[in-house]
């Protein structure tokens, strides 16, 4: 798993399920993810419907809409490859962006008096940018798959363990990033791990 045996995906092979795992990458992208999950968890902590969507949008904004901004703008520039940073050399800057973004995010949301279970989120997301940076200064694990994994486990605790019919699209998010050449397998087994661990303990306790 060192750096050093790390091998450069080559270009994902053409076929029908190609169009498909772009696709999902895109549908499951980790802004798009943790962007429906603020607002999902804000929604159901907060006294009204209204009071939620304010909070959520108002996490969102620092917790992806900064760190999304700051990734497009290094794509148009050409500081980055792509708005999913393929290179692993590339995500160290963007992880840290997205975790002073994300800090500074937590810091308001406190001061402001935010629902406790938005806080546990953020939270979990400042631990979990902590893990990525460490990480991905060796090995590119799959924030696609951490993130995906994660929601999951905040949303079972959130709504209800129903939501555990929903697992198998874990499988489809992995599959997705594997036949883009994107990741490994144990990279995207990595990532689901560490996501759903995480997600888990931090949340779990916290919220």
């Amino acid at each position: 798993m060192g750096g050093g045996a790390e091998l450069r995906p080559v270009t994902a092979r053409p076929g029908p399920g190609l169009r498909v795992a772009r696709l999902v990458t895109e549908l499951t992208a980790p802004a798009v993810l943790v962007s429906l999950l603020m607002v999902a968890v804000s929604w159901h902590s907060s006294r009204s419907a209204g009071h939620g969507l304010v909070w959520g949008l108002l996490a969102t904004l620092f917790v992806t809409g900064i760190p999304f901004a700051y990734i497009v703008g290094g794509v148009r520039r050409g500081r980055l490859t792509d708005h999913h940073i393929g290179r692993r050399e590339q995500r160290r800057v963007p992880l840290l962006v997205g975790l002073g973004s994300v800090a500074a995010g937590l810091a308001l949301l406190a001061v402001l008096g935010a629902p406790r279970p938005l806080l546990a989120l953020a939270v979990a997301g400042l631990v979990g940018l902590v893990v990525a940076v460490s990480v991905s200064h060796w090995w590119k694990m799959s924030i696609h798959s951490a993130v995906a994994a994660g929601t999951l486990i905040i949303l079972v605790l959130t709504f209800g363990t129903h939501l555990l019919v929903t697992a198998p699209l874990l499988g489809v998010v992995g599959w997705s990033r594997v036949r883009l050449r994107d990741h490994t397998v144990p990279q995207v087994l990595a990532g689901g791990v560490l996501g759903a661990l995480i997600a888990g303990v931090v949340f779990g306790l916290l919220r």
